[in-house]
């Protein structure tokens, strides 16, 4: 694995470099060699201490961020974090015979006893999506209490998705055609 660490509003000490690449190298069991990880750390204005890492695999992104108030803290909880998505996501390329391209074979091919049952969905809703601007869809998805809510652009005709982050502001999602 080749580990990248940048650092926002943060200088990143011989200290903490070490701690994220031993963390971080609990992982290579699962990774090739060539496989990318990207690790920002940051320190926001109410001093918590942050961490993201983004790692690149065929067609998908694994990414964890986890913020608290001691960095080696956040270390610990990302790579927990980061472990416990590989191994819902070794389940579906197992059930689903992908190609697993930048995971070694030994992680593919182990023993799933002791994991999680794979992904089901449980529910399904089919709903007519009228025209909207983003604010107004936030507004609505207040209005229903949720954590997102899919609508058209009235702008783009799109169909995107606005989200309520962790520091209570809101996102937007739109496709990339």
């Amino acid at each position: 694995m080749r580990i990248t660490i940048s650092g926002k509003n943060l200088d990143i000490t011989e200290g903490l470099r070490s701690a994220v690449e031993e963390k971080l190298s609990r992982l290579e069991k699962y990774f090739t060699p060539d496989t990318i990880v990207n690790v920002t750390l940051s320190v926001t204005k109410k001093r918590h201490q942050k961490m993201e890492v983004t790692i690149p695999v065929k067609g998908h992104i694994i990414r964890a961020e986890q913020e608290s108030d001691d960095m080696y803290v956040t270390i610990d909880l990302v790579e927990e974090v980061i472990e416990a998505q590989l191994k819902k996501y070794r389940q579906k390329l197992i059930s689903q015979q992908q190609d697993a391209g930048s995971f070694k074979q030994e992680f593919i091919e182990a023993e799933t006893a002791d994991e999680e049952e794979e992904v089901q969905i449980i529910r399904s809703k089919k709903f007519g999506m009228k025209p909207m601007f983003p604010e107004d869809a936030c507004v609505q998805m207040e209005l229903l209490g949720h954590a997102f809510y899919v609508f058209r652009n009235a702008e783009t005709d799109d169909v995107n998705v606005v989200y309520k982050r962790k520091d209570g502001n809101y996102g937007l999602i739109e496709a990339d055609n």
